[in-house]
């Protein structure tokens, strides 16, 4: 038990972004309920919290707002 007592101090629970790019759309959902390890950023999300996510792009709710971004291609950045 002390080994899961010590990985779970690394972790805060933190809102995040989440980021996801389906049928060549990218999409952006905001406020994720996330454990966020300190060390890494990685973030672990909730069975519950992944399936809300997906139910979100593959429906594809309506949105709060919609952005514009700029895509660059790696190699013809000089």
């Amino acid at each position: 038990m002390p080994e899961d007592s010590a990985w779970n101090e690394m972790l805060l629970k933190k809102r995040v972004t989440y980021h996801i790019e389906l049928e060549g759309k990218l999409f952006q959902i905001e406020n994720v309920p996330a454990r966020v390890n300190v060390e890494t950023d990685e973030k672990h999300f909730s069975p519950e919290t992944v399936a809300r996510l997906q139910r979100a792009v593959w429906e594809r709710c309506r949105p709060v707002r919609t952005i514009e971004t700029l895509v660059y291609e790696f190699e013809s950045i000089s």
